[in-house]
C-alpha cells in the first residue's frame, strides 16, 4: 500500500503542479512563449522532484504508460501493475478537482486535444513522444550506478517531449495526467481522452519492445 500512496500522491503533484502552471500560464501551444517554456520545464522539473523523493518507495512511476513499459520489461507484477495505474487515475482526479476548485474550467485545466481535430495525427505524435519518454526511463533505470542521475535523465526527457508536444496534442505522455482534468472539464476534452490513453500506451509497449531487442542483442554480443 505505500508503493500505490506513493504513486497517488506522485501522480497529484504532476498533474496539479503541470497543468496548473499551464492553466494559469495561458499555454495553448499557438506559440511558443514563456508559457509554453514554463509548461515544460514544471512537468520536467516535478518529475525530478518525485524521483528523489519517492523513487525510493514505488520507483516514481507516476504514469500508466511508464508503468507498462516496467511490466512489460518484466520489472512489475500484474497485481503491482493494477494497484499503480488505479493510484495513478486516483492522484490525477483528486489533482483536477483542486484545480478546478481553485481556479474554475475557464482555462481548460491544462487539458489536452487532438492536434488538427485529427485522431489519427494524435495518436501518432502521442505514440512517438512516449516511446522516447519511456525508451529513456528503461535505459537509465537498467543499471543500479545510473541511480544517482535517473531523477535528472527522466525529468529532462520529459521536458524535451513537452517542448516538441505541446504545439500538437499539448502533451500528454501520459493517460492519468490527462484523464483527471478531462474529467472535470468534460466536454471536447473528455471525449477525446481515450487518444491519450491509446497513445501513450501503443508508446510505451513499442518501447518495451525495442528494448528488450536491444538488451538481448547485446547480452548475446557480450557472451
Amino acid at each position: 500500500m505505500k508503493k500505490y500512496l506513493a504513486e497517488l500522491i506522485g501522480t497529484f503533484v504532476l498533474t496539479f503542479v503541470g497543468c496548473g502552471v499551464a492553466a494559469m500560464t495561458g499555454c495553448n501551444g499557438a506559440e511558443c512563449n514563456g508559457a509554453y517554456v514554463a509548461t515544460a520545464l514544471a512537468f520536467g522539473l516535478t518529475i525530478v522532484a518525485m524521483a528523489y523523493s519517492i523513487g525510493n518507495v514505488s520507483g516514481c512511476h507516476i504514469n500508466p504508460a511508464v508503468s507498462l513499459g516496467v511490466l512489460l520489461n518484466k520489472g512489475m507484477s500484474v497485481k503491482d501493475f493494477v494497484g499503480y495505474v488505479i493510484a495513478q487515475c486516483c492522484g490525477a482526479i483528486i489533482a483536477g478537482a483542486l484545480l478546478m476548485t481553485l481556479i474554475g474550467t475557464d482555462k481548460g485545466l491544462g487539458c489536452n486535444a487532438l492536434y488538427d481535430g485529427n485522431v489519427a495525427k494524435s495518436l501518432l505524435i502521442e505514440g512517438v513522444l512516449t516511446f522516447i519518454f519511456v525508451l529513456s526511463i528503461l535505459g537509465v533505470t537498467s543499471k543500479p550506478e545510473f541511480g544517482k542521475v535517473a531523477g535528472l535523465v527522466i525529468g529532462g526527457s520529459l521536458t524535451l517531449v513537452h517542448l516538441m508536444g505541446i504545439a500538437f496534442t499539448g502533451t500528454s505522455v501520459n493517460p492519468a495526467r490527462s484523464l483527471g482534468p478531462a474529467l472535470m472539464l468534460k466536454g471536447d476534452a473528455l471525449s477525446c481522452v481515450w487518444v491519450f490513453w491509446a497513445g501513450p500506451l501503443v508508446g510505451a509497449a513499442v518501447a518495451a519492445i525495442v528494448w528488450c531487442v536491444l538488451t538481448t542483442n547485446s547480452e548475446k554480443k557480450e557472451n
